[in-house]
Formats: C-alpha cells, sequence, structure tokens
C-alpha cells in the first residue's frame, strides 16, 4: 500500500521506553494497559500478546500493592514488548517495579509522598536509565489549581504538570514525557496545545474515559486525530471501555488514517447510490471480517457499480466492483476479470493471497 504523510511533527527531545523510542521524529508509538490482575501472570501475559499481535508498541499494567509489584519480573520474562507500571501514592511500588525489571514508571511526582520519596524513585529511575511519565488528568487537580484558575481549565493542567516537571528536574532527571487527559475534547486540545508550546518533552496523548468504543472511538479519533495533524504527539493510547485490543486496532486506523502509520488491511468501500445492484453492504462486511487476520499492508476496494469502480478506487492494490449480478476483479485500476457476485468475495481474495505472496 503506498502511503505519505505530509504534517510536520513538532521537534521533541528522544527518550527510550525498553527499546521503543519516543520522540525526536521517532514513529507514533501506540499504547494499551492490560485490565487483568497484574498478580495473575498467565492472563496478563496472554493479553500482552494479543495486545503486541494488534500492533500495539508499549504496554501498561496496574501497580495497586506490592503484590502486583512483585509479580511484574514474572510477566517481563514472558512477553517481549517494553512494559509501564502504573503508580499511584505509594513510592516503593515504584522502587519494587525498577526492581523488577520494568522499562518505565507512570505516576505523578507530588502524589507519592513528600521530597524524600521523590528523590528515592528518581535516583533509582536514573540508575536504570527507566524513564518517567507524568500523567496529569483533568478529574484529579489540586484544589489549588481549581481555585486560581475558577476550575478545569487548559491553563490549569499545563501548570499542574510543571509543577511535577520542575520536582523532577530539581533531581537533575530529564528522562520523561508528559500526558494531559480529559474526556473533555475542546479542552483535550487546548491543554496539549499550549503544553506543546511550553516544553520540549515528547508528549503521551489521550482522551481519558472517553467511553465505550462506539462513542470511544469518535471522540479518540477527533481529539487525537487533531492534535497528531497538527503535529503534536509522539506517543498515544485510546482509552475505550472494554477489550484493550480493541484500542490498539482504533490507533492503528488513526495513525494510517493520516499517513502515519502501514499497518494491516485498508479496506476502501463506497457508500452506494442507486446504480448498486448487488449486497454491497453484506460484501464488504464479509471482506471486513476476512481481512482482520491480515498483518500485512494492502489497501483493497469493495465498490458497488462497474461505471466507477476501478477507476476511483485505481489506487487500492486490489479490488472488486457490482454489476447485475456479475462484477469486476481488479488491480491497481486493471481489470483482470468478471465474475458472478456470488464468486466475488473469493475471487478477491485468491487476488490477496497472491499479492501477499508476492510481497
Amino acid at each position: 500500500m503506498e502511503g505519505f504523510s505530509v504534517i510536520k511533527r513538532k521537534e521533541t527531545r528522544q527518550i527510550h521506553i525498553g527499546n521503543v523510542a519516543i520522540g525526536g521524529g521517532a514513529p507514533i508509538s501506540v499504547q494499551s494497559m492490560t485490565n487483568t490482575k497484574t498478580t495473575d501472570t498467565e492472563s496478563t501475559v496472554a493479553q500482552i500478546n494479543a495486545l503486541q499481535a494488534a500492533g500495539c508498541d508499549i504496554v501498561r499494567l496496574a501497580v495497586p500493592d506490592m503484590d502486583a509489584a512483585l509479580n511484574l519480573g514474572n510477566i517481563i520474562k514472558k512477553v517481549n514488548v517494553p512494559l509501564v507500571a502504573d503508580i499511584h501514592f505509594d513510592y516503593r511500588l515504584a522502587l519494587e517495579a525498577i526492581n523488577q525489571g520494568i522499562s518505565a514508571l507512570r505516576l505523578n511526582p507530588g502524589n507519592i509522598g513528600g521530597e524524600a520519596n521523590v528523590k528515592a524513585v528518581v535516583a533509582e529511575a536514573k540508575l536504570h536509565n527507566i524513564p518517567i511519565r507524568i500523567g496529569v488528568n483533568a478529574g484529579s487537580l489540586d484544589k489549588r489549581l481549581l481555585a486560581k484558575y475558577g476550575g478545569v481549565t487548559a491553563e490549569a493542567l499545563v501548570e499542574s504538570a510543571m509543577e511535577h516537571v520542575r520536582i523532577l528536574e530539581a533531581q537533575d532527571f530529564y528522562d520523561m514525557k508528559i500526558s494531559l487527559k480529559a474526556h473533555d475534547v475542546p479542552l483535550t486540545l487546548a491543554a496539549y496545545q499550549l503544553m506543546s508550546e511550553t516544553v520540549d518533552y515528547p508528549l503521551h496523548l489521550g482522551i481519558t474515559e472517553a467511553g465505550t468504543a462506539r462513542t470511544g472511538m469518535i471522540k479518540s479519533a477527533v481529539g487525537i486525530g487533531a492534535l497528531l495533524a497538527q503535529g503534536i504527539g509522539d506517543t498515544f493510547r485510546i482509552s475505550l471501555t472494554g477489550d484493550p485490543v480493541v484500542e490498539v486496532k482504533v490507533a492503528n486506523e488513526i495513525l494510517k488514517s493520516l499517513g502515519m502509520r502501514e499497518y494491516g488491511p485498508t479496506l476502501i468501500s463506497c457508500p452506494t447510490c442507486g446504480r448498486t445492484s448487488i449486497d454491497l453492504a453484506g460484501i464488504a462486511d464479509e471482506v471486513d471480517k476476512r481481512l482482520q487476520g491480515i498483518t500485512k499492508p494492502i489497501s483493497v476496494a469493495v465498490m458497488g457499480c462497474v461505471v466507477n469502480g476501478p477507476g476511483e478506487a485505481k489506487g487500492a492494490d486490489v479490488g472488486i466492483a457490482g454489476g447485475n449480478g456479475e462484477g469486476l476483479v481488479f488491480r491497481k485500476g486493471e481489470i483482470i476479470r468478471k465474475v458472478k457476485e456470488t464468486e466475488l468475495v473469493e475471487e478477491l481474495f485468491k487476488e490477496i493471497d497472491n499479492i501477499l505472496q508476492e510481497g
């Protein structure tokens, strides 16, 4: 599949989470988070592997207690994707996560119990080259900032983040990235735009608590897509209620739509009109389902008529265009053969197999 991006990205400093570079011109990475119990090694490893297979670059795990922290090593040795420990309140969990071999930490320096605790975590993180994500959430802003700005604003989110940034910088620690999450899309856009103007640390994008797949996909695509289109953002997570594998698939579709990543199939299908005389919706759904197991980049068109199909979709690697009880199979706009409507999908996948074998 041919792809390109004309988006000029904001220049940021580069950090590394395991073997994944973030910022500094590195490809935008996709993240997700397990919803298994971190103490359950088998289930967590299985979900991490499923996320990686779907195109996830970095996986975050909740570490709510010491039992979870102590089990991180058992998980780490069974996977080959970088893992991030999500830490709140207890600095000892961060220290144990580092001891277990975690690739990065997600925490707020202001909520792990005082300067001495922060120094202890930062010292260990620096010793082991462990980056820290400062994660500011609109739902947990300090009351002082809410009073100062009259509520949750972009300026309040950025000031909160900068307070945490300065805590780390005071310890001569600069190996960090920043997130400013809210469920409100305009607020999120404004906050990241302001943050991008304020610092050159890499930014982790997200619309938090975006909702179920039906609504959350839309909010995330609009918010994260808008920021990426402005060149803002170095890594991101789609936050949806349910199976985290869906988050990864949505993330990759967002990057593909912006020409920022080639991963798996791209399905092109027309919206239908009065010229359509085949069951295009049913055919498109069947093709979409059968494409799910393919990971190589390939563009596939399902068009409703032979009048415009091969022409409008000539950029596709392969496609079909319906007629009256029959249709055309084409590659790069060139018609290969005419077949019966009932044979269209099978003939299409014969060509897809040929293309994949050709490389």
